[in-house]
């Protein structure tokens, strides 16, 4: 097996940014045709209803429903499944959800208001969504873990009905996602997936309610209907190829750094592993002990594609300069493997999840830590946050003008508003002078 050699920049070379745009570069243009089919699927679910969606799940998840009342799951089924889960699943299920509610209760926003001096109460009204779709994959490609993460903030929001739907390709259902939904309190199921589902969840048919907000993974065909139906409904995000950058002061084992590479890089050939650190012989050591890890691992094809395609190593002057890189590239998943992370994460500005010091691997993150691991990626999180309990619910402005409110208020409003020639506006205003 061929050595992998890492690509290497240096923060100090004249075009290092160039470079490093260039790496990260990562080209999301959307297919055409992709784009065509989606459309026609979603316009014929949205005219037919349960007709289109049976037809669409049993041509494409080779199944034979025939009315559209099969779709749906017992709720029994979800119980058996966790009733039949090996102990060892169940208990780490389990834990799982407990820490991620613990962590998404943290979040809740609260209704709150404040009384002016004339009287006049402004405030703000916190309300759930009322009802929340959660897409998940279906078949080989299962993750419980993303049931946890999407369903448990909606829940603890308080999110009136949270509707999950999973394809079950030729019938094939998954134990442990439907163990997760039991404990995660997923109120209804139905065995639908890809592009007809997530239409199905944003237009409604006579079977599947529509909901106001559709999250959750999904292939290309759900992250193409998911944008097209934005406005209709509301998205967490759309996602990008997962990354993980570390900095490393190269007092780390060069293993964990390796295979903390590798948990990223093993998702797809798009994934993106970056090490920053300011000892050029600590990168050696860490591409020393990806050539000597790679060969063990079951998916090492995907991982080497990942790394020759779009890993890299970066050395940097001093840490301070790694920060500043860091905040450039704005990652998904950020380890400050050093020895004074808290300090180091004062100067992090940019970055979905930071996992700090030695011996917080960012697989922990995505199972069990607590904190969700919905991330922001393609450098989104500039202006953007790991989805929360925040995303399933809404905020209205209060407003209860007194009457010397209303006096003080119009006199202001009026001439604001006649200023803009909305002459309606202004006497409005003053009506209640």
């Amino acid at each position: 097996m061929t050595a992998i050699k890492m690509l290497r920049l240096d923060s100090a070379a004249i075009d290092f940014e160039k470079q490093l745009q260039a790496r990260l570069a990562w080209d999301a243009n959307d297919d055409l045709e992709i784009h065509k089919r989606v459309l026609d699927i979603i316009a014929d679910v949205k005219k037919r209803g349960d007709k289109a969606l049976l037809e669409y799940t049993n041509r494409f998840d080779g199944t034979a429903f025939k009315a559209a009342s099969e779709l749906e799951l017992d709720r029994g089924a979800l119980q058996q499944a966790w009733d039949n889960l090996p102990s060892t699943q169940a208990i780490a299920l389990q834990t799982a959800a407990d820490r991620v509610r613990a962590y998404a209760e943290h979040q809740k926003l609260q209704s709150w208001q404040y009384t002016e001096l004339d009287g006049t109460v402004l405030g703000q009204k916190v309300t759930a969504l009322d009802k929340a779709g959660l897409y998940v994959p279906g078949g080989k490609a299962a993750y419980p873990s993303s049931v946890l993460m999407n369903a448990i903030p909606a829940k603890v929001a308080g999110v009136g009905e949270l509707i999950m739907v999973v394809p079950t390709p030729r019938g094939e259902t998954n134990a442990l996602v439907l163990a997760a939904a039991h404990v995660a309190g997923v109120d209804r199921v139905f065995t639908i997936g890809g592009a007809q589902a997530v239409a199905a969840l944003a237009y409604g048919t006579e079977s599947i309610p529509a909901v106001d907000k559709i999250v959750g993974p999904g292939n290309i065909y759900v992250a193409t209907a998911k944008k097209l139906v934005f406005g209709q409904v509301g998205i967490d995000m759309i996602a990008g190829p997962s990354e993980i950058l570390i900095i490393c002061d190269g007092q780390t084992n060069p293993d964990w750094i390796a295979m903390d590479m590798f948990s990223q890089a093993e998702h797809d050939e798009n994934a993106q592993a970056i090490l920053i650190s300011d000892d050029a012989a600590f990168l050696q050591q860490v591409e020393a002990s990806i050539n000597k890890l790679l060969p063990d691992m079951e998916r090492a094809d995907i991982i080497r594609a990942s790394l020759t395609g779009r890993g890299a190593f970066i050395k940097v002057a001093n840490l301070s300069e790694a920060a500043q890189v860091a905040n450039r590239i704005a990652p998904e998943h950020l380890e400050l493997s050093v020895a004074e992370p808290a300090a180091l994460c004062e100067q992090i500005h940019n970055a979905g999840a930071i996992f700090m010091g030695r011996f917080t691997a960012e697989a922990l993150g995505d199972y069990c830590a607590g904190p969700n691991h919905v991330l922001p990626t393609s450098s989104t999180a500039r202006y953007s946050s790991p989805l929360g309990v925040y995303d399933f619910q809404k905020r209205s402005s209060l407003i209860n003008c007194s009457a010397v409110g209303a006096q003080n208020l119009g006199k202001i409003a009026s001439v604001l508003a006649r200023g803009e020639s909305l002459t309606a506006h202004a006497r409005s205003a003053e009506f209640r002078i």
